[in-house]
């Protein structure tokens, strides 16, 4: 995807798409340019006062912005089905962007008991897509992106402490919860692919970049290539080492917008990149 920026992105009218955790940081940044595109842009956020502020920013740019909020707490799976029974109602789906996400908190638990990084970034994660999956397969050529992390690389899932109740290391339950992201996208993908479906699941790293603690709610060395290819034939997109907040929108928003022939084969396989 090298050279690809905002103004990569091809026109969106007719589209609708859902961006979690888009009040701040990276899904703001997706949902704004993605607006100015045309596409009716729903933003999936915890708090109703910081999404009409959002969406107040948003429209400062870009004035006919078709933008309205899906209240969403990926802590809590039964705001997650009240959230996508909203989305169910709307007149279509085209994409799905799983960017909402925690990183590196003290340990605490989701309302349902779980660990709360594997409970937001992953089981929220796929409790939403699997609910909206339906809605996204009426339209041909639907997009699923879930956002992992370079973290992924080293870190491994505690099937027998999944709750971290006998040790918590934050880095490490991040770096689960990004592996497990991964491996969601993976699989997903091949299940769409067998059940001959038009849908695409991806991946995508936006990069690495300092963040204060109140972005971190809504996330994402040397000689890494500048494309993972996933086993899938898909990619996951990221970028060289540390970088801008702009640069790594632009990771997100390849992956949903790029036009079906910039990927890889469905035949392809393997996986290319750092493991």
């Amino acid at each position: 995807m090298g050279g690809f920026t905002n103004i990569d992105v091809s026109d969106q009218s007719g589209r609708t798409i859902l961006v979690t955790g888009a009040n701040t940081g990276l899904g703001f940044g997706a949902a704004k340019v993605l607006a100015a595109q045309g596409a009716r842009v729903l933003l999936g956020c915890r708090s109703l006062d910081k999404a009409n502020a959002a969406i107040d920013a948003i429209r400062v740019d870009v004035s006919d912005a078709d933008l309205d909020v899906i209240q969403i707490d990926q802590a809590d799976l039964s705001s997650v089905r009240d959230a996508a029974a909203q989305v169910n109602e709307e007149a279509r789906l085209d994409v799905l962007v799983n960017n909402a996400g925690i990183m590196m908190p003290p340990r605490e638990m989701t309302a349902d008991g779980f660990e709360s990084q594997f409970g937001v970034n992953h089981l929220g994660t796929f409790a939403l897509t699997s609910l909206l999956l339906p809605k996204l397969g009426e339209q041909p050529d639907a997009r699923v992106v879930v956002t992992s992390s370079i973290a992924h690389r080293g870190a491994k899932i505690f099937f027998d402490d999944i709750n971290a109740q006998s040790r918590y290391r934050a880095q490490d339950r991040y770096g689960q919860s990004k592996l497990a992201n991964l491996m969601f996208a993976f699989e997903l993908d091949r299940r769409l692919r067998r059940a001959r479906s038009s849908t695409i699941a991806v991946g995508c790293h936006p990069g690495i970049a300092g963040a204060a603690p109140a972005v971190a709610r809504s996330v994402r060395g040397p000689a890494v290539p500048p494309v993972f290819q996933l086993s899938s034939g898909r990619r996951m997109a990221h970028t060289d080492g540390c970088n801008c907040a702009r640069r790594r929108r632009w990771r997100i928003l390849w992956p949903h917008t790029a036009q079906r022939n910039c990927w890889p084969s469905r035949q392809s396989a393997g996986f290319v990149g750092v493991a």
